[in-house]
C-alpha cells in the first residue's frame, strides 16, 4: 500500500462520515426537540446505556452532559442486569444507544422503563427494531454506511452517535442559560479550569495592596513601592478610588528632581489597564499582553476601589497561558 493510497483511505473515510453527518443534520426535526425537553424537564438524572462501542459513546455523552450542567451518568446494561438497575430512578430519563436496536443486554433496562414509567429515548439507526418500538422518542440516525470495506466496523455509526449527543449537550446547555461561570465549577483542574477562574480567584488581597495618597512624598511612595514589591504603586483618594498610578516608566520620565515631587504629581491617571474581580483569567492575561503598553501587574478594581492586584505569574502558576 502506498503513501498515496494510505491518504486515500484516510479522505475517503472522512469524507464517507462527512456525509453521513450532513444527512443527519439535514433530517434533524421534532424527535430532537422532543428528546431535548424531556431531558431538560427530567427530575432525576440522565441515564445513558449502550453496550460494546455504542456503550462507549454512551460513556462519552453522559460525560459531556454532566460537564455542561446536566446531571448525567453512565450505567452499563450487563451490570444493570446484575443489580445496577436500582441505580435508575422514577424520575430519570434513559438515552440508550444501540445501532441495531437489538442489542439483547438492553433488554432489561428497555423492560425497567416500561414498568416505572421511565422516559426512554433511543439512539438507534433501526426503526423498526426492539429498542425504537420500546422507546416513548426515537432520534434515527441516517441509513449510511459505515466506513470500512471489507469489515462492517462501527465507525460511521459511532461518530453519527456522538455527534447527536455533542447536539444534544449543546441543546441543553443552551437551553439553560449554562454560562462560562458554571463551566468554571464543574473544571477546577487543567487549562481550560486555569482560563475560567476569575481575578479575585487569583489576586493578593487589600493587605498586599502598595497604595499611598496623592500628597505623598516620593520618596514614601518609594519606600512603599519597595517594600510591596510590585513595582507600582497606586494612588488613591481618601475614600479609597483609585486615581493613577506610579510605574518605573513614571520615575523615569521624572528622574530629575523626583524626591522633590508628590505621588500625585508623578502619577499616571487613571490608570488605564484594571481588572474587575470578576474578569476571567484568561481575559485578564490578554489585556496584560495587549499593548501599547503591555504590563505585567494589574490592579483589580471594585466600584472604582483597588480590591487586590494581580501579577502575570500568578496567572502563569494557575496555568493560565
Amino acid at each position: 500500500m502506498t503513501l498515496k493510497d494510505t491518504i486515500a483511505v484516510g479522505r475517503r473515510v472522512l469524507e464517507t462520515e462527512a456525509e453521513a453527518l450532513g444527512r443527519m443534520a439535514a433530517e434533524l426535526g421534532q424527535p430532537f426537540a422532543e428528546a431535548v425537553e424531556a431531558m431538560f424537564t427530567a427530575r432525576g438524572r440522565i441515564i445513558c446505556t449502550g453496550m460494546g462501542k455504542s456503550g462507549h459513546v454512551a460513556r462519552k455523552i453522559a460525560a459531556t452532559l454532566a460537564s455542561t450542567g446536566s446531571t448525567a451518568m453512565f450505567v452499563h446494561p450487563s451490570e444493570a442486569s446484575h443489580g445496577d438497575l436500582g441505580m435508575i430512578g422514577a424520575d430519570d430519563v434513559i438515552l440508550a444507544l444501540s445501532k441495531t436496536g437489538e442489542t439483547r443486554e438492553l433488554a432489561d433496562v428497555i423492560a425497567y422503563a416500561a414498568r416505572f414509567g421511565i422516559p426512554l429515548i433511543a439512539l438507534t439507526a433501526a426503526a423498526e427494531g426492539t429498542l425504537a418500538r420500546a422507546a416513548d422518542i426515537v432520534l434515527l440516525l441516517p441509513d449510511a454506511p459505515e466506513a470500512t470495506d471489507a469489515v462492517n466496523a462501527p465507525t460511521t455509526s459511532t461518530t453519527l452517535q456522538l455527534a447527536m449527543g455533542d447536539a444534544l449537550a449543546v441543546a441543553l446547555l443552551e437551553r439553560r442559560g449554562f454560562q462560562p461561570q458554571d463551566f468554571k465549577v464543574l473544571h477546577p483542574g487543567g487549562k481550560l479550569g486555569a482560563m475560567l477562574r476569575t481575578a479575585a480567584d487569583l489576586m493578593h488581597g487589600r493587605e498586599e495592596l502598595p497604595l499611598v495618597a496623592p500628597e505623598t512624598t516620593m520618596r514614601q511612595a518609594l519606600l512603599v513601592m519597595t517594600q510591596m514589591r510590585w513595582g507600582i504603586v497606586g494612588v488613591v483618594d481618601p475614600k479609597g478610588r483609585l486615581l493613577g498610578a506610579i510605574t518605573d516608566g513614571d520615575l523615569r520620565r521624572h528622574i530629575d528632581g523626583l524626591l522633590d515631587h508628590t505621588a500625585g504629581e508623578v502619577m499616571t491617571p487613571g490608570p488605564k489597564k484594571t481588572v474587575a474581580p470578576g474578569m476571567l483569567a484568561g481575559e485578564a492575561l490578554a489585556l496584560m499582553s495587549d499593548p501599547p503598553p503591555a504590563v505585567t501587574v494589574l490592579f483589580v478594581v471594585d466600584d472604582g476601589k483597588p480590591v487586590g492586584i494581580l501579577h502575570v505569574h500568578d496567572l502563569l502558576r494557575a496555568g493560565v497561558m
